[in-house]
Order: structure tokens, then C-alpha cells, then sequence
């Protein structure tokens, strides 16, 4: 069948259009709500239940100071290619609460009360109301390493543990780097004093693990040193299914994926960082593991996959269960 459009026609039909529209009888009544949806995202894992709650946008400005290695015009141009603003990267800060059923395990606490990053960081109690979980329900908090933007939501603006129920987690070559008052007088004197506020009221509930060890049932540590002298993955497993949580093995979904070997500012050793990098993702894309980043767009689960030299993130669909 085909239809005989005339212009005359197209031009009678938009007249009427714009008479129905100007009389009011199509308009939207409904007013904007200028609100958004909870921060938190929830699916299974095997017998495990995970609940990703976020502690908030961080934005790290201008990559040219931060990523290196590379052509800033070059980080620019991926960033561009990939619709993301070439003048402020953005990264989540995603942390994982697994129900294993005996245990409720959080992976990582965020900014708490520091601003170093600026307003919009620190809102991890808040996504875990919105997420129906209480912190005194927290079994175990499992902290990557002993960063600002990882151990700051262990206490609250007075040092007050936020979980006081849950033991502490943490490599203790990390502990012992980040709260060594030694360093008060160089460059790392903010991420001392943030440590220290964070991790030092906890001391007698802190336990050390090392790795390749399950100091949970179902949670496995995997050294990832060069971020930080103590940086660990964990290996997450229910019934059969798994995860990596990677902590900050990679800071972004494009940028030290499709160019492993690109340097990061923030790390302690970036050489070390970067050959780490290739090694774990070459073994989570060949194994087909899935993965959970930290920093990744939110709520940062999916997939690694190699794409010529480098990697390439496929993110899982938010898929809704009732």
C-alpha cells in the first residue's frame, strides 16, 4: 500500500496540529518532580544476595595532571569519542553489600565526612537507608586499602564508629603505610590524617588478611599491589557464582581500560600499578569473570573483554527482579 503525501497536505495537517496544541487540550498537566531515584541497585549471586549502594559522584577535574603517560589531546579524544566530558572526569564510588545469609559484608565506606573531592561524595548512609539496610546489621566492612575516598565512612564527624558491629578488614602493609605518622610531614599528610581519623578508633576490632586467603566465608583477597603498597582485590562466591570486587585495580571504564598502561596519579607506584592492571584483567577476561568496580559508571558490574591491546567494559544490564 503507499500513500499519496502532498505538501499541501503535510501543511493542513500541521496547521491543525498547532490549533490542538494552542487550545491546550494535549498539554502535559503533570508537574516536574526535580527529584531522582534511590542510590542503590540490588541482584543475586548464586545464594547471595548484593546490594550496590553509592557514596556519591567524585569528579577529579581536568585528566591531564591525573592520567599519564598518554597525549593529553589523546585522553581528550577518548573521552570525547566516548561521550564523556574531555574537561572533568567523573568517577562513582560503588561499594557492594553482599548477604551471604550469616554474614553482611560492605565492601568499602567512601569520603564520609571529607570534601577533598568536593559536595557530592559522603552520601554512603544515606544510600544505605534508601536501600532498607541498617549499619549496625554490617557483619564485616572490607576495605581495598587505606585511601580517603575507601575509609572514609568507617566514622562519623566525632570518630564515632558508624558500624559498631562489624569487624574491620584490611591488609595490614596498607594499615601500617597509611597511619604511619612519619609521613604528617610529606605530600601524603591529607591521606594520613584521613586514615588515621578512620582506621585508629577501630584498631582493636581490625583484623589483617593476606593474600589468597577466605577470611570470610566466600571472600577471597588477591594482592594488587601498586595503587597502594597493600591494595587488594576480592573474590566474591555463592553457590557456584562469582565476582571480582576490584577495588581501584582500575579507575576508569574507557580511559585505563582501552590503554592499561596508562599511568595514574594517585597511585604509590604507577609502574607497579600498570603491570598489575594487565595481569588481572588479562586473567578476569579470560576466565569470563564478572567483575565490580568501584569507580566504574554506576552501579559498575559487567564484564572485561580484550580488545586489541587493551580492554574493553561491558556493563551487565540492570536487570529488576520482584
Amino acid at each position: 500500500m503507499t500513500y499519496d503525501v502532498s505538501r499541501r497536505s503535510l501543511l493542513t495537517l500541521g496547521a491543525g496540529l498547532g490549533a490542538s496544541l494552542m487550545s491546550g487540550s494535549v498539554l502535559a498537566k503533570a508537574p516536574k518532580l526535580g527529584t531522582q531515584s534511590p542510590y542503590f541497585h540490588r541482584f543475586n549471586l548464586g545464594g547471595a544476595e548484593v546490594t550496590v549502594v553509592s557514596d556519591g559522584p567524585l569528579p577529579l577535574g581536568d585528566p591531564s595532571g591525573t592520567f599519564v603517560g598518554v597525549p593529553k589531546e589523546e585522553v581528550k579524544q577518548m573521552l570525547s569519542d566516548n561521550f564523556l566530558s574531555p574537561d572533568n572526569v567523573v568517577l562513582e564510588q560503588n561499594s557492594p553489600i553482599v548477604n551471604m545469609g550469616d554474614k553482611l559484608v560492605l565492601f568499602d565506606t567512601g569520603m564520609g565526612t571529607s570534601k577533598a573531592f568536593g559536595p557530592t561524595t559522603g552520601r554512603q548512609q544515606k544510600s544505605m537507608a534508601e536501600a532498607g539496610i541498617k549499619p549496625g546489621d554490617i557483619d564485616a566492612v572490607v576495605c581495598s586499602h587505606a585511601h580517603i575516598d575507601h575509609i572514609g565512612g568507617i566514622v562519623d564527624a566525632d570518630n564515632k564508629p558508624l558500624f559498631p558491629n562489624a569487624q574491620v578488614y584490611i591488609a595490614q602493609n596498607d594499615f601500617d603505610f597509611w597511619t604511619d605518622e612519619k609521613k604528617m610531614d610529606s605530600p601524603l599528610k591529607d591521606f594520613v590524617v584521613h586514615a588515621r581519623k578512620n582506621l585508629m578508633p577501630v584498631r582493636d576490632r581490625l583484623v589483617f588478611f593476606k593474600d589468597g586467603q577466605e577470611f570470610l566465608p566466600g571472600i577471597q583477597a588477591m594482592a594488587a599491589p601498586g595503587h597502594t603498597v597493600g591494595h587488594h582485590m576480592f573474590m566474591v562466591t555463592s553457590d557456584g557464582k562469582s565476582f571480582a570486587f576490584l577495588g581501584d585495580l582500575t579507575h576508569h571504564q574507557v580511559l585505563l581500560l582501552e590503554k592499561p598502561r596508562m599511568e595514574f596519579a594517585y597511585d604509590t607506584d604507577p609502574k607497579m600499578a600498570a603491570a598489575t592492571r594487565v595481569k588481572m584483567l588479562d586473567m578476569l577476561a579470560a576466565n569470563k569473570i564478572a567483575v565490580m568496580s568501584y569507580h566504574f559508571a554506576w552501579p559498575g558490574y559487567g564484564h572485561v573483554v580484550k580488545a586489541g591491546d587493551g580492554f574493553r567494559y561491558i556493563a551487565e544490564p540492570m536487570i529488576m527482579t520482584l
